[in-house]
């Protein structure tokens, strides 16, 4: 449930401009909750897939809307990024019919972040809830935003990014498929190492990339003086991943320039779930293993 004094904002309809500038681009605000009339609720607009909040010494509320008037026709996905300390505010997704989302909070959050999914006909929008403190302690809440649209909702919920429901599972063969297809990323190699962080509740996995099949950003080089070369992916720390022996198929998604992961398969297991659909002509792509 969000917190009575949002609500009573929220029906009250109090508004006013949030007083700080926009970047040259409308992509990012900074601004400082100082300057904002008690129990008011900022009104901003960011017209960019991609920018960043910094709100000083939050007081009040504010209502971010992202991407421009038009949400367009297909499904959208917002993935948020806190900086830390992330203090001082919660962030909640707006959805139909007036009711709010917890995305964001003091302290660690779920993977360092969070996504929302919207359907076309909902207004992609935030709420930023300062949260009371007794001490005039500095704070700010401070985060990443990227807005992207959602072209394939079947995808397993790994697909739509940091701290969803369900992104421990493991893929299913149809699934796998897809995520072949899609991913933003599609290699095949080893696991070199799994380090954990646990302020970020992240854990990152060292891979030795012997293969790069499909890359949307350079983020991935196989070669180099050993014939691999190494990379990062980041996935929530309650999946518990662990190192294994074997030949991985990665694949994943590209959240704030850093890979992240979706479907991990051995090679083996997938090369067996595509014989089979192929044999059957039902592969969604082709995928060229060797």
């Amino acid at each position: 449930m969000p917190p009575p004094a949002l609500l009573c904002a929220l029906c009250c309809g109090l508004l006013a401009a949030a007083r700080a500038g926009y970047s040259g681009d409308r992509c990012s605000w900074r601004g400082s909750g100082l300057t904002q009339e008690p129990g008011s609720v900022g009104q901003l607009a960011l017209a960019c897939a991609e920018g960043a909040i910094e709100w000083l010494y939050p007081a009040g509320a504010l209502r971010l809307t992202l991407g421009g008037p038009d949400p367009g026709a297909r499904p959208s996905i917002a993935c948020l990024r806190p900086e830390r300390p992330f203090a001082g505010a919660q962030v909640f997704a707006e959805r139909a019919g007036g009711a709010l989302e917890l995305l964001l909070a003091e302290g660690p959050g779920p993977a360092g972040g969070r996504c929302v999914r919207w359907d076309p006909r909902e207004r992609r929008a935030l709420f930023l809830q300062a949260t009371p403190h007794r001490d005039i302690s500095r704070r700010v809440a401070a985060f990443r935003f990227e807005l992207r649209e959602d072209g394939r909702p079947e995808l397993p919920p790994q697909a739509h990014g940091l701290g969803v429901d369900g992104a421990c599972r493991p893929c299913s063969d149809t699934e796998l498929l897809l995520a072949a297809c899609t991913s933003d990323f599609v290699i095949h190699g080893t696991i070199h190492g799994v380090t954990h962080d646990t302020e970020l509740q992240e854990s990152v996995i060292t891979v030795l990339a012997a293969r790069v099949l499909r890359q949307t950003l350079p983020l991935f080089q196989a070669g180099g003086s050993g014939g691999q070369g190494p990379a990062s992916i980041r996935t929530p720390l309650r999946c518990g991943v662990r190192p294994g022996p074997g030949t991985f198929l990665f694949m994943g998604w590209s959240r704030f320039g850093e890979a992240w992961l979706g479907c991990a398969p051995r090679l083996q297991e997938f090369s067996r779930a595509y014989a089979a659909a192929h044999a059957a002509h039902l592969h969604p792509c082709e995928v060229a293993l060797r």
